[in-house]
């Protein structure tokens, strides 16, 4: 298993304590946690997107230019960029400008996201929210896979005149996951397209994922795509990760900051059923425990979802220094025990972009010189 650290940015008081960093240092905290998950060895960092509530990742692509600068290995994600609510000519450019960068390490991941004030925000309808994410991701792939691209569609101008977006991307399209929360419309179109999924596993019980999860499994095999490259990654819960030398220490010390969080936290349909801690250790996502509950957690879901990416997210209102503390444990107690466990082929050899960007830039090459249509240019990609 390959494993991703999250950050969305929620920028929130200690609920037990009220105190609260700075912006500045939160979003300085982001980019040196980053800097820190790369020497502890983990695979990718991803930061989220939003528009609204107590958030500060209404600008996605500058925090990871920014952990671009000050790191060499670390894939770089997004969580999800919301491209429903976007330009897909911006995306392509301002996402591209950050695979050059990093030197062909991006990959994105797209949704719709689950902040329903972000539609009004950007002056679009909610009721159109599917249709939006389908027809933008529709032109962002040509945009990146295409030079004079010309296109008409129902949500913005047409491209009259042949256009190439640039900066081109480092080595070829970058690789591009659906993020999947609640329904199955996003686990269908990353199977249309042959795309990996990346499940949220963060508030419903894990019943309801696996239901999308089989859904795109079935799509995907319908479609005819290679099974040998449908990846699935899955988050670790709103709780995210706290890990103590036993699972009764972890919930003593953790629980009250779980609870008081939760307790504060009122969305109509988007809040967790798991309003204690007994509960979300038990029955939730939250990875709150010791290493070995926190292993036997991951193995579990792993052997519900068969998932090749775990995704963790930091206690981010807790005191920075013990926020490391936590990712360093969770690196030399937790990861070497489920990449034995559970092994996957993401980013190896056996997978087209796990040398990204050699075997892209070959890729790249080949899809220029042949003008492929639709249907024959997403058998090649995927």
């Amino acid at each position: 298993m390959k494993f991703q650290v999250l950050d969305i940015i929620p920028h929130l008081k200690n609920p037990l304590t009220g105190e609260i960093v700075s912006t500045a240092d939160r979003l300085n905290q982001v980019v040196e946690t980053a800097r820190r998950a790369e020497e502890l060895g983990f695979d990718s960092f991803s930061v989220g997107e939003r528009h609204a509530g107590e958030f500060i990742s209404s600008s996605p692509t500058t925090v990871l230019a920014a952990i671009a600068a000050v790191t060499d290995r670390i894939r770089l994600q997004s969580g999800v960029t919301v491209l429903a609510v976007l330009d897909p000519v911006r995306v392509a450019e301002d996402y591209a400008t950050i695979d050059q960068l990093s030197r062909g390490r991006l990959e994105l991941v797209i949704g719709k996201g689950n902040e329903v004030l972000q539609y009004p925000l950007f002056g679009l309808d909610l009721d159109d929210q599917w249709d939006l994410l389908a027809e933008k991701y529709g032109l962002l792939r040509r945009l990146w896979r295409e030079e004079g691209v010309t296109w008409s569609g129902r949500f913005r101008a047409p491209l009259t005149e042949p256009t190439t977006t640039t900066p081109r991307p480092f080595a070829g399209p970058p690789r591009i996951w659906h993020g999947s929360a609640t329904t199955l419309t996003s686990a269908a179109l990353a199977a249309q397209w042959g795309d990996p999924l990346f499940t949220a596993n963060a508030i419903q019980p894990r019943e309801n994922y696996k239901v999308l999860i089989e859904h795109y499994r079935e799509e995907y095999e319908r479609h005819g795509h290679d099974p040998k490259l449908q990846f699935l990654g899955s988050g670790s819960g709103a709780g995210g990760v706290f890990i103590a030398d036993t699972t009764q220490e972890a919930i003593r010390q953790y629980g009250p900051v779980y609870e008081a969080l939760t307790a504060n936290r009122n969305v109509p349909g988007n809040n967790s059923p798991f309003r204690d801690i007994q509960h979300a250790v038990a029955e939730g996502p939250a990875l709150v425990g010791s290493p070995e509950q926190v292993i036997d957690k991951i193995l579990s879901y792993h052997g519900l979802y068969g998932h090749d990416l775990q995704s963790i997210s930091l206690p981010t209102t807790l005191p920075f220094e013990q926020q490391l503390d936590i990712l360093e444990r969770f690196a030399l107690d937790v990861i070497p025990a489920v990449r034995a466990a559970a092994p996957t082929t993401l980013w190896e050899a056996g997978d087209p972009y796990g040398s990204r960007p050699e075997s892209a830039a070959s890729h790249a090459n080949s899809l220029s010189s042949s003008h492929l249509s639709s249907r024959s240019e997403n058998a090649l990609v995927h």
